[in-house]
């Protein structure tokens, strides 16, 4: 039998810092796991984006984008970092290394932000994002496939 999907997602805005930091490692968790499916349930049902010159409305429309997004990028690898909050908003900074198709490195640096519904659900997302080409010797995300280890350094501790 199927379940409805989880239609709440603590912490519940309004963030304090603890709560504003799990959010942020929470998000890239699930984005480091792959699975559109599973990551399109922390958004709202009509949740809006903005990711680089990209519009979309709702779940479907960011399962559809996550996986082309994940067929193109190859070998993933996130790192969030929590920029500011305020009540139910959050903005992150972050960076991820992939390789193309023909086995180029590159290392894509970005910021989000994120507004938030009373339940925890993502409403809207908005993405600034620049791909910059990298050597594979300068990969700094090594970790193996899935969410990034406790205890590896974040942005802040790489230099980056």
């Amino acid at each position: 039998m199927a379940t409805a999907p989880l239609e709440e997602r603590p912490p519940f805005p309004p963030f304090t810092f603890e709560t504003a930091v799990r959010k942020v490692r929470m998000a890239e968790d699930a984005w480091n796991r792959r699975d559109p499916e599973r990551v399109a349930l922390a958004y709202t049902p009509d949740s809006r984006w903005r990711n680089r010159s990209e519009f979309l409305t709702g779940r479907p429309a960011i399962v559809a984008f996550l996986t082309r997004k994940w067929e193109r990028e190859r070998d993933y690898r996130l790192i969030k970092e929590l920029w500011a909050f305020h009540g139910n908003r959050i903005a992150v900074r972050f960076q991820y290394e992939w390789r193309d198709g023909a086995g180029s490195w590159f290392r894509s640096h970005g910021n989000e932000q994120w507004e938030f519904d009373e339940k925890g659900l993502m409403r809207r997302r908005e993405a600034s994002i620049n791909d910059v080409p990298i050597r594979e010797e300068e990969r700094k995300f090594l970790w193996e496939a899935g969410p990034r280890p406790d205890g590896h350094p974040g942005l802040t501790e790489l230099g980056l």
